[in-house]
């Protein structure tokens, strides 16, 4: 166990808070099997209309029309559908964390964790965790390349039950890549903290990397299936929150 002083907890969830099996395993697989029946029963919807706006641009696109042909709202509505389709696997077949795809599956996964399809796993020692920060008075918050709108979904449907009111904030690809300095910078500003007062805990190098070039504290999160750090003497790291004693900077 090491020690460390801050007001504010920044956490990723992929392989920190949750398995990285689950999301691969469970949420991804779910979002397609469950994609061709979600547009086809939801195609006209504003939100479904806001996701395929942003899948254009992901596809640098000038706007929805161009992509998708001026018709796709009515007697083109079969094709344009399979053509979204098959944008989206192919998405999710490289795995391409792009804005738009994550707005869809969002919207898939909420009709999931609303039926009780899907619960969010989460590691043992999350909750107790996250929990006994924020009753510290750690401002605890969220950054994941996911949408906010799947995160809010993920842990208001958790194994542990809906841990939302533990979380004053989320961020997503949005704010900027995980992997640059500056998105941290400005999710320090979104605190109203110091960076320096702000402790980022990730299972991947690169990100807490950036954060701490950002002037943030980090901890590296090793967990069963994450991957493999090859330098792990240059980080801070963990194998559970409960090695973590995180007290209140004074």
């Amino acid at each position: 166990m090491f020690q460390l002083t801050a007001r504010g907890i920044l956490l990723d969830i992929e392989g920190t808070t949750s398995s990285i099996s689950f999301v691969h395993d469970e949420m991804f697989p779910f979002a397609r099997r469950q994609l061709k029946g979600f547009l086809e029963s939801n195609w006209n919807s504003e939100s479904v209309r806001q996701s395929l706006d942003l899948l254009a641009k992901d596809h640098q696109q000038p706007s929805t029309d161009e992509w998708l042909g001026k018709n796709w709202l009515s007697e083109n509505s079969a094709s344009a559908q399979q053509t979204a389709i098959g944008a989206v696997n192919k998405l999710m077949d490289g795995d391409v964390k792009a804005t738009g795809l994550k707005h869809l599956q969002g919207l898939i996964w909420k009709d999931g964790f609303h039926s009780g399809d899907l619960v969010a796993h989460l590691y043992p020692d999350a909750e107790p965790a996250i929990r006994g920060w924020v009753e510290q008075g750690l401002d605890v918050r969220i950054y994941s390349s996911g949408s906010v709108g799947a995160q809010k979904l993920f842990f208001g449907h958790t194994i542990a039950g809906d841990l939302l009111s533990l979380f004053s904030g989320h961020y997503d690809t949005t704010t900027g890549p995980k992997k640059d300095a500056a998105s941290y910078t400005t999710i320090a500003t979104e605190f109203k903290l110091p960076a320096r007062e702000i402790v980022f805990i990730s299972d991947v190098p690169a990100e807490l990397d950036a954060a701490k070039t950002a002037g943030l504290q980090t901890v590296l999160s090793i967990r069963d299936g994450n991957a493999t750090v090859d330098n792990l003497d240059d980080y801070q790291s963990v194998q559970s929150f409960a090695e973590l004693d995180v007290s209140l900077f004074s």
